[in-house]
């Protein structure tokens, strides 16, 4: 959805048009695009399949919808989604979702069970409300005419054997060293070994096996949360002791694999993510959050295996342990795997 003659997103000005809050008409949607209301109505319509003001009321009630789940008033959930008159808003939920707004907030709706996707309305591009104030954009394939959510058949890029056994051997090699890190005196532990080491460039300092660690297992936290919608943890000032962390781990790992398998049943890997908080906004696909985490994971699991050996954890292991050598060929071959 990006115009390459000038380089801009559209799906940015789809956000601008969707979810900014002073864009509350098609004059002030178009004019946050720089573009005339008949223009950037006649294009989004195009591009999107939808006219803008029709998209920003079905996300905005999605929204509604979500919040009266999670304890907001109706009343409160109708102004918030633009609406002049709790009576106006009611009439468009009902419209919409077959029941009154109370229904959802006191959790007798049926969407309660369907989570976030139970509160998504028919939508002709796969642009939906995402909380808590983002997109989610599923990936359509347009020859076919586009797959909606739990349709039939997988896409082109399902996770195969090998990315499993890549994340498998993540969750594995983690749990193997934070074992080991508990036998390290909580001196070493912490230790400011690697200063001004940053793994991922718009990320904080990571200088020490406990940082490296505490890193590993909050990345997983916070993209589950992302995924899902829940609300996104916060990371500890001081990172836990590694039994804490690895009971941390072991959650964080069991919900990890849970969305990874789901959005896999799904065959969900070029849906896409819009975080609205980001200036600009920025849209993830599932394949390149997976991609990140796996990526950056490696780099941190490695330098904690580094600092782990000059504390001398690995003299009794034998040359071809995974836990020392970390290798997922090592790994196969042992009673992790």
């Amino acid at each position: 959805m990006s115009d390459e003659s000038t380089g801009r997103d559209r799906l940015r000005e789809l956000l601008d048009a969707v979810l900014a809050e002073d864009h509350r008409s098609l004059a002030e949607m178009a004019g946050g695009a720089y573009a005339s209301p008949f223009h950037f109505s006649r294009r989004l319509t195009r591009d999107a399949g939808e006219p803008p003001v029709a998209m920003r009321r079905r996300v905005m009630l999605e929204r509604a919808a979500w919040q009266l789940r999670h304890g907001s008033s109706v009343t409160d959930a109708a102004f918030a989604a633009g609406y002049e008159s709790v009576e106006g808003f009611g009439r468009a939920f009902r419209r919409s979702y077959g029941h009154a707004p109370s229904a959802a907030a006191a959790g007798t709706d049926t969407a309660a069970a369907g989570g976030v996707r139970g509160y998504w309305l028919p939508a002709p591009n796969g642009i939906h409300f995402h909380p808590p104030v983002a997109l989610w954009v599923e990936e359509r394939d347009a020859s076919a005419g586009g797959r909606p959510p739990g349709g039939p058949g997988p896409r082109a890029g399902d996770l195969g054997d090998v990315t499993w056994l890549l994340v498998r051997h993540d969750v594995d090699d983690t749990r193997a060293l934070l074992a080991a890190a508990a036998a390290l005196p909580d001196e070493r532990y912490r230790a400011r070994r690697l200063p001004g080491t940053r793994v991922v460039v718009f990320g904080g300092p990571e200088e020490s096996a406990a940082d490296l660690l505490a890193a590993l297992v909050h990345t997983k936290e916070t993209w589950v949360a992302s995924i899902t919608g829940a609300d996104t943890p916060a990371a500890p000032a001081t990172a836990p002791d590694p039994a804490a962390l690895a009971a941390r781990h072991e959650r964080a790992a069991a919900a990890w694999l849970a969305v990874l398998r789901d959005v896999d049943r799904r065959g969900a890997w070029t849906d896409r993510v819009v975080d609205a908080l980001c200036d600009p906004p920025e849209s993830f696909t599932l394949g390149g959050i997976l991609a990140h985490v796996l990526t950056f994971a490696a780099a941190r699991r490695h330098l904690v295996r580094t600092l782990l050996g000059e504390d001398g954890a690995w003299s009794a292991a034998t040359p071809e342990s995974p836990a020392a050598t970390g290798d997922p060929l090592n790994w196969l071959r042992s009673d992790l795997a």
